[in-house]
Formats: C-alpha cells, sequence, structure tokens
C-alpha cells in the first residue's frame, strides 16, 4: 500500500533527511587516499548517533539478502555499483568511491548517495559522475503532481543514453517512510505516461545506478551484497528522497 504523508510527516521525514546528509558531507569530507573504508563507516556511525538517530542499514536484512547487513554506510569502489560493504581497505588516488547511507529519526527515515573521486581524477570518472547526477536531476524535476512513475524514469533513462552509459538492470528507487523500502518501486527505465500517477505526499527515492561502458548487467560478489559491473567498467550512483507537493518536488535530504 502507497501512503501519502501529510505536512506533518514531510516534515519529520526532511529532519531524518537532514542527518543522513550531513553523514554523507562528513564522509565525504574525510575520504582521502589512505583513508580505509572502515574510517569512513565509524564517522558516518558518530554523525548518526550524535544526532539521535539510528543507522538503517545496519543489520538489514530484505529476503534475497543471505546475511544482515553488516555496516551503517554502503561504501562500493570502481566497479562496485552499490551495496559495497565497508572494510579495511584504504583508498588509493584515483578511486571512485559511491557512499549510500539511511538514518532513521523519530520513526521516519532518510536514504542518499554520493559519488566522488579520492585523489586526482580522471576525466572519464568526471563525466560518468555529472551524467548520474544529472540523470538525478532529471528525475527529481519529473516528479510533479499530475506526471506519472514513467516520466521519472524515462527522465532517468534519457540522460543516462544520450550520455552512452548502462543502467544497473533491475534496480531503482522505492518508496521512504517509516520503513526505508516502501511502496512503489521507482524504476530508472521506463516510457512517459505509464505507470503510477504521482500526488502531493508520495515520498520517494530516486537513485539513477549508471554504468561506464553502457552496458546493463552487473554480478554480485561472494558476500552476497556487493553488485560489481560485469568487466571491470566503473560505476556511480546519485540519490535523494524527495516528496512531492502541490508546487513541485523537495529534497529531503539536502545539507
Amino acid at each position: 500500500m502507497i501512503e501519502l504523508k501529510s505536512p506533518t510527516e514531510l516534515a519529520a521525514l526532511r529532519e531524518a533527511g537532514r542527518v543522513v546528509a550531513h553523514a554523507l558531507a562528513a564522509a565525504r569530507e574525510h575520504a582521502a587516499v589512505g583513508v580505509s573504508l572502515l574510517d569512513l563507516d565509524e564517522i558516518a556511525a558518530k554523525v548518526i548517533a550524535d544526532a539521535g538517530a539510528t543507522p538503517s542499514f545496519l543489520a538489514y536484512r530484505p529476503r534475497a539478502a543471505p546475511t544482515p547487513y553488516p555496516a551503517v554506510i554502503c561504501a562500493s569502489v570502481n566497479d562496485a555499483i552499490v551495496h559495497g560493504i565497508p572494510t579495511g581497505y584504504r583508498l588509493a588516488d584515483g578511486d571512485l568511491i559511491t557512499i549510500d547511507c539511511g538514518a532513521h529519526l523519530d520513526g521516519w527515515c532518510g536514504d542518499a548517495a554520493v559519488s566522488f573521486v579520492v585523489g586526482e581524477p580522471r576525466a572519464a570518472d568526471l563525466a560518468l559522475i555529472d551524467a548520474t547526477e544529472r540523470a538525478l536531476a532529471a528525475g527529481i524535476a519529473a516528479a510533479r503532481p499530475g506526471a506519472r512513475l514513467g516520466d521519472v524514469a524515462h527522465a532517468v533513462e534519457s540522460v543516462a543514453r544520450a550520455a552512452g552509459l548502462g543502467i544497473m538492470a533491475d534496480h531503482g528507487g522505492h518508496g521512504v517512510g517509516r520503513a526505508m523500502h516502501e511502496a512503489p518501486p521507482v524504476p530508472n527505465v521506463g516510457r512517459p505516461g505509464t505507470g503510477l500517477p504521482i500526488e502531493p505526499g508520495l515520498v520517494i527515492a530516486i537513485e539513477p545506478m549508471l554504468i561506464a561502458n553502457g552496458r546493463d548487467g552487473y554480478r554480485t560478489d561472494a558476500d552476497g551484497w556487493t553488485l560489481r559491473t560485469r568487466d571491470g567498467a566503473r560505476a556511480a550512483h546519485a540519490e535523494h528522497t524527495i516528496a512531492v507537493t502541490d508546487a513541485g518536488p523537495v529534497i529531503l535530504t539536502a545539507p
């Protein structure tokens, strides 16, 4: 069932979104050559705890997962698209990293992700990240009352395909509320004018997951969580939780 949120509930979701934004900002600020992924996980955990919130990812276990998720953030490096588990790996010059974070505050959830390069960037990586962020912005702009989820998906897909990028198959965004993953699913591929009608009070996470070589396939690591490109191509992921209002979309996970 899809639950439209009231203005009071949207305000509470915005506060949860602020916690996520601050955690991502802190992790990004500390990400540097030689810093481990576990270091970044600890930094995000502290920000969330200091805000009186709880991490949404830690111990999360959907039905398809072999084990509960063991960390506060997802840290996906280079060819890891999403769900990378933080380890002792120390970031190297030129690594492309995606950090995904969720937090619950007073019973409401925020969920967002950002990709960036540590050290000296490759031009191709910057172009990939830019296209991913533009695809996210296009999807957000399409999430207006009177539109449909197919319009959001088509907006994301159009930017990605125009840039010659792959779109991770069978993955997309989702509803957000008291749970991190609620109805409806929010695909990254679709036809305009199709899908669920968008109404004020709808809260969704939009999250393009794009692949540099233009291919949509992926593979799963032995840990059962990390999803990688099939052939080592780099990937980027950008995500915001947004609310649909009468005036249009509002980003709940903005800083």
